[in-house]
């Protein structure tokens, strides 16, 4: 008699199985396979208890000092034993917890320093072939206290880089290079943490693309990006309320692809945050469909970095990469492998991607089929309610597969989802219009306010003429002025 038994709650949610070949009587062969199922149902809550970070006390933490201005924070290909710990160091620890933790300055584009508490954190995360990783988060909360406990916004920018120097964790900080390396998103959006401390609310910026900067592995930026919020929480100085935290999700474009994967890898991944919502545009739910509509576009430049980073996560793309890139294909590759997300969109626009290629449409072979698959959103139904907005004439993202998202998950009736799509915005300019509606739908999330039951798709002429997005954003702006002047955020 043989007794199999199947086991799916691993770390890094593969398949084990566990097969006994028995040649006894019947009464003995019942005896031991009741054994085996024993052993698998430990085994499966040890490692869902893992999955889902154990509530042992984390190690206690030494916060180094800021460095003091004007001197300058070391790039990060440099700071290895920040960005970089032994792998031994890592491996010891859980996911989301701190391996180490220092004091930074912060400025908007590196330059007008900004009075608020904020730190970064060394911590453990887990890649898409369950490794244990490093990654590292900017925790940060205005000054003074709170008469009640402060909810977190998780806020993903879009980095969509491929250089370590492109971080947020670096760009963000006082004299470093800022907006010199080309980070447009994460420096010009810097104002959206700072209005979100206006507000009460505590705020991580993680980066989310992991020690080999592999933008656009989205399961990867998922896992990072909860880890982040664990670390967070983690924190002592921060102040939060642990695994109670109400926590808000946000990001916009390469930010959505961290935002959407961490939203749907919640139940899975972290289901002892309390997140509350997740806001969401200029969604690439499927990286496929954005290589082809990019090709000979002036897109072409910046979602091909995204495969290229997905190759740095993926072997089977990499091998692919590897066979059958033609000569001018790996020069592209070559002169995008270390660049921050404006000079990677600007060089070489135009391109046709499929023709840098030695074999006919390389995006439909198996490795690229099955990498393609597993980045795509769509494999589970968030948890929370979701806030999701694109623009109809998108020319960068397209608009189609995130129609199919939400008809996917709309199928499930436990799912809650306000979708919005613009008709006059394009890709950059939905960014900024967007930003204040994440922001108030999370402040009714985090105020108590019920969303709304079921799902929603509504068209508008322009968000522009939205009510909510004025009672949001021009309250803000004088405080954000003042605090980009030198007021300490949150007085």
């Amino acid at each position: 008699m043989v007794c199999v038994v199947h086991i799916t709650s691993t770390p890094s949610g593969a398949t084990m199985q566990r097969t006994v070949l028995i040649r006894r009587g019947f009464a003995a062969t019942l005896r031991a396979c009741t054994v085996v199922l024993l052993v698998a149902v430990a085994a499966m809550t040890s490692t869902g208890a893992a999955r889902a970070a154990p509530a042992a006390p984390p190690r206690p933490v030494t916060v180094t000092p800021a460095l003091p201005f004007p001197i300058p924070p070391t790039l990060p290909e440099f700071d290895t034993g920040f960005y970089r710990p032994a792998q031994a160091v890592v491996d010891a620890r859980r996911p989301g917890e701190i391996i180490a933790a220092r004091r930074v300055n912060l400025a908007y584009n590196s330059i007008l320093p900004i009075t608020i508490d904020a730190w970064q954190l060394s911590f453990r995360s887990t890649d898409t072939h369950g490794r244990a990783i490093p990654a590292v988060t900017t925790v940060m909360k205005p000054r003074g206290s709170s008469a009640r406990p402060r909810p977190l916004l998780s806020y993903q920018s879009a980095e969509d880089s491929l250089g370590q120097y492109c971080r947020p964790s670096y760009v963000m900080q006082q004299a470093s290079l800022g907006i010199l390396a080309g980070a447009a998103e994460t420096n010009s959006l810097f104002v959206v943490p700072i209005a979100a401390m206006e507000m009460g609310w505590a705020v991580a910026v993680t980066d989310t693309q992991g020690p080999r900067q592999a933008f656009g592995a989205g399961p990867l930026e998922g896992r990072i990006t909860l880890d982040g919020i664990r670390a967070a929480e983690n924190f002592a100085p921060m102040r939060l309320s642990g695994a109670a935290t109400k926590v808000g999700m946000a990001g916009y474009s390469g930010g959505a692809i961290a935002t959407g994967h961490a939203a749907e890898l919640h139940r899975s991944y972290a289901p002892e945050l309390t997140i509350v919502g997740a806001a969401e545009g200029g969604i690439p739910a499927d990286v496929g469909a954005a290589l082809r509509m990019a090709s000979n576009n002036a897109g072409s430049g910046i979602i091909f970095a995204g495969a290229i980073g997905a190759s740095r996560e993926y072997p089977e793309l990499a091998d692919l990469f590897r066979r059958y890139l033609t000569p001018f294909g790996r020069g592209y590759v070559a002169a995008k492998e270390n660049l921050c997300q404006i000079p990677t969109a600007v060089v070489l626009p135009f391109v046709n991607l499929e023709g840098m290629f030695s074999i006919p449409r390389p995006f439909d072979d198996p490795r690229a089929r099955r990498v393609i698959d597993h980045i795509a959103m769509g494999h589970s139904v968030p948890d929370m309610p979701m806030f999701m907005l694109h623009s109809n004439p998108d020319w960068l993202v397209p608009v189609g597969p995130v129609n199919a998202l939400v008809r996917k998950y709309c199928a499930d009736p436990t799912a809650q989802v306000q979708y919005l799509r613009d008709n006059f915005s394009e890709h950059i300019s939905l960014d900024l219009f967007a930003l204040p509606l994440f922001l108030r739908f999370l402040k009714d999330r985090f105020d108590g306010v019920p969303a709304q039951r079921g799902c929603t798709t509504s068209d508008a002429g322009s968000v522009l003429l939205a009510p909510q997005l004025w009672s949001t954003l021009l309250p803000a702006i004088a405080p954000v002025i003042l605090d980009l002047l030198g007021k300490p955020v949150g007085r």
